[in-house]
């Protein structure tokens, strides 16, 4: 498996969708309590430290045979990841200005982005 396969499989690792979850949830209460370093720190943190953990040691060839392999081989460009990660802006930028509407449209935002393959039909090309 090459580095540019590495780096779209390991987005579904478990323990990598478990920290960008987690640390991302943890910094929106550290956002609404206005802690903006210790935020940082934890929203940004443990998420590129799992992904150089998991890039260097996991063994990432299950998740490319995987189901979920297949969808996000199919739409998981840069495009969407950037997409993606812009999400945390609505979701923490709320958080910060204590507005649940604001979050939640962060939360649904980047649900959306990994829900967005479903949308293509079986015809259309794989995402470059």
């Amino acid at each position: 498996m090459d580095r540019a396969e590495r780096l779209l499989y390991h987005q579904i690792h478990p323990l990598k969708l478990l920290t960008d979850v987690g640390t991302a949830a943890a910094a929106a209460a550290l956002l609404w309590a206005h802690q903006l370093l210790a935020a940082l720190v934890i929203g940004l943190v443990p998420s590129i430290l799992m992904t150089i953990a998991l890039l260097r040691w996991a063994d990432l060839d299950p998740y490319r045979r995987s189901r979920f392999g297949r969808y996000i081989r199919r739409f998981m460009t840069r495009r969407v990841e950037a997409a993606r990660f812009a999400g945390l802006v609505p979701l923490w930028g709320g958080a910060w200005a204590h507005s649940p509407p604001l979050t939640l449209l962060g939360v649904a935002w980047i649900v959306a982005c990994w829900l967005s393959g479903l949308r293509r039909r079986p015809s259309d090309p794989p995402a470059v």
